[in-house]
């Protein structure tokens, strides 16, 4: 695979954890800077992926009102009795 040289400068700190992992993985600094760009990348991707199939669920109407979903925030910590009653977290 062809591969083309990027340079960056970072931080000192970052630089110094990038060290300190190397050596904790007996592996030279230059193999992980070169795997981060790759998890990066699909990290971006899979954001992008995920917000596109959030837009077309907007877009054909697939959502859901906010009082549904403030209920929902509310009743966490909470929780339901054997007659469906809710109650507290603790009783």
């Amino acid at each position: 695979m062809e591969t083309k040289v990027l340079t960056a400068h970072v931080p000192l700190p970052l630089a110094e954890k990038v060290e300190q992992l190397a050596a904790r993985l007996n592996r030279p600094h230059d193999w992980i800077v070169r795997q981060a760009p790759s998890v990066w990348v699909e990290q971006e991707e899979e954001r992008r992926r995920l917000t596109l199939e959030a837009l077309a669920d907007v877009a054909s109407g697939c959502v859901i009102d906010h009082q549904s979903v403030q209920a929902w925030a509310d009743s966490l910590g909470t929780r339901i009795s054997a007659d469906g009653a809710i109650l507290p977290r603790d009783q």
